[in-house]
């Protein structure tokens, strides 16, 4: 399962880094990293501690995730997704989301093939409104997968930047 990156700082760093592949309309950007997480709120002291329920205790806490239920705010590994579908290259919101499917639909088919970190595709520039008459139409679906599919080709095949080496502080002094 793949991960969604919601925090405007996490697009900011992954979209820093170089892309990793390109086509047409499309670019991936990849960053060997986690998304960074908000502290939870400090704790109210003014708040009541009657329960509304009447003195009945509940069976389960309310922020207990259920029973087999993955919590990616815990795990530190495995893939993240973002999308950037802009309004500038895709007016109408019907052809947003059938992008948007169109990447989650592909990135989960990649997904053991990717290595773990940051990834976040980006539309590039819009599809030629000429050839592709209507916002949803399976011409540019169609499209869109095999572009999307070169793409994550691409991106997987291309070597992983080499990870710069951590020197010891030198105990040369600078003059």
């Amino acid at each position: 399962m793949i991960g969604r990156i919601v925090r405007p700082a996490d697009f900011q760093r992954v979209l820093a880094a170089p892309q990793r592949a390109r086509t047409p309309h499309f670019a991936v950007h990849y960053l060997a990293s986690v998304p960074g997480f908000v502290s939870p709120p400090p704790a109210q002291s003014n708040l009541s501690t009657e329960l509304s329920t009447g003195g009945h205790p509940s069976p389960t806490a309310v922020d207990t995730p259920p029973a087999g239920a993955v919590d990616f705010t815990v795990s530190p590994s495995g893939c993240w997704l973002g999308l950037v579908i802009p309004k500038r290259h895709a007016k109408r919101a019907v052809t947003r989301n059938l992008l948007k499917r169109q990447v989650r639909a592909m990135a989960a088919a990649c997904a053991a093939e990717l290595p773990p970190g940051l990834w976040v595709v980006r539309l590039r520039t819009p599809f030629d409104r000429q050839v592709f008459t209507s916002p949803a139409s399976d011409p540019l679906r169609d499209c869109a997968r095999s572009e999307l599919q070169t793409l994550f080709d691409r991106a997987v095949r291309t070597p992983l930047p080499p990870q710069a080496p951590r020197h010891a502080p030198s105990s040369r002094r600078r003059r």
